[in-house]
């Protein structure tokens, strides 16, 4: 599986995303071709630059300036009708869809009311669709970012100076991890928090792939501080097949019945969750309690916190990312006297039955659990020598 990790350490906007893709290998004339293709009259430029010392790729969007607004509807049909491949046509439209729900919410207004000034639109139709055609380009299935550098200070804007994240960024980027570090300007713009969030799976450490390429896509100013880069890793999948990020909830849970408990930890590993556990807790007003905890993969965290809302009695929950280590491991089938079993091994060599066969062929034979575990183990052993 292809993969695209966005290190924003110095925040993430949309052209230094395009950049970093045609830097990383993205053919930059196919690119251009493809935004040409949506009939803005907006010319294009790659140039060759460097921030503090780091050869980066600008992209430059030379558009008119112009009175007239876009609205979602006029730039979503120019997406579709224009040469992007249907996957880049999909992921564009759901990012500047993603954008107009944000720009809708934080001015109180109908989604279909949302306009775009002449040449922001412009600038944004071209970074986003760039950046999904550079994506498709290069072959990306899946899309990881770091946490957001979102910069701080303030932002001049047509509605006036505002605070940074710009309402729209912060909107965008909300149940993602972000913070503020450096100058103190905006390093976020919301057509970048658009794509990472529309586009990323989990936000949180690199992980695990093998390195094929990197790009650096340079920001318009050149900080004293940092290179002002978006980065971007290219690469395979290694290792186990787990994301070595995982997506963590807790609830600390007082009027609950362990029935209930033990019923919603069922649900949730039927559901897909890594693991679940419920400890037992002293809670306040020196009140005994349970601390349920659940361990999933990142694109499953909402259907995670629907789970413990539905069968629980909590009226809130803990979210948050954390690293797991993980070994690569692979499945063997070994034959035991009652019956197959599976066995993993791990990269290291050791291995272990797997639980559930073990567990199915005990009740079916009506040997002892610990007899089975030890027939599947010695079966392994045999087939290695």
């Amino acid at each position: 599986m292809k993969i695209c990790y966005l290190d924003a350490f110095s925040g993430i906007s949309g052209d230094m995303t395009v950049g970093a893709l045609v830097d990383a290998g993205a053919d930059a004339a196919t690119v251009t071709k493809l935004l040409d293709s949506l009939g803005t009259g907006a010319a294009f430029r790659f140039e060759k630059t460097a921030r503090r010392g780091i050869a980066a790729t600008k992209f430059h969007v030379d558009a008119e300036e112009g009175k007239r607004h876009r609205h979602l509807p006029h730039i979503l049909e120019l997406i579709e009708k224009s040469a992007l491949t249907a996957r880049a046509k999909k992921n564009a439209g759901a990012v500047f869809q993603r954008l107009g729900e944000a720009e809708a919410k934080v001015h109180g207004i109908a989604l279909e009311k949302v306009h775009f000034h002449e040449v922001g639109a412009t600038d944004s139709i071209c970074d986003i669709a760039g950046a999904c055609a550079a994506l498709d380009l290069l072959g990306v299935e899946t899309i990881y970012s770091s946490p957001v550098n979102v910069g701080s200070g303030t932002v001049k804007t047509e509605h006036g100076v505002l605070p940074v994240p710009a309402p729209a960024t912060a909107e965008l980027l909300a149940l993602k991890s972000i913070y503020a570090r450096g100058p103190c300007v905006e390093l976020t713009t919301p057509t970048g928090a658009a794509i990472a969030a529309t586009l990323a799976t989990d936000f949180g450490p690199l992980p695990p792939m093998r390195i094929l390429s990197s790009g650096y896509g340079a920001g318009s100013k050149d900080f004293p501080e940092h290179a002002n880069v978006l980065r971007v890793l290219i690469g395979e999948a290694s290792g186990a097949v787990e994301a070595t990020t995982v997506a963590v909830l807790e609830a600390n849970i007082d009027d609950a019945s362990p029935q209930v408990l033990g019923y919603a930890m069922e649900r949730l590993l039927e559901a897909g969750a890594l693991d679940v556990t419920i400890e037992s807790v002293l809670m306040k007003k020196n009140r005994p309690g349970s601390l349920v905890r659940v361990i999933a993969k990142p694109e499953d965290r909402e259907i995670m916190a629907n789970l413990i809302f539905a069968e629980t009695t909590t009226l809130g929950l803990r979210t948050y990312s954390a690293e797991r280590r993980v070994k690569a491991r692979r499945i063997v089938e070994v034959e035991t006297p009652h019956g197959k079993a599976r066995v993993k091994i791990s990269e290291d060599g050791s291995f272990a039955p797997e639980y559930e066969d073990c567990r199915r062929i005990a009740r079916e034979s009506g040997i002892a659990l610990k007899e089975i575990l030890a027939e599947a183990n010695l079966a392994y052993l045999k087939n290695t020598r």
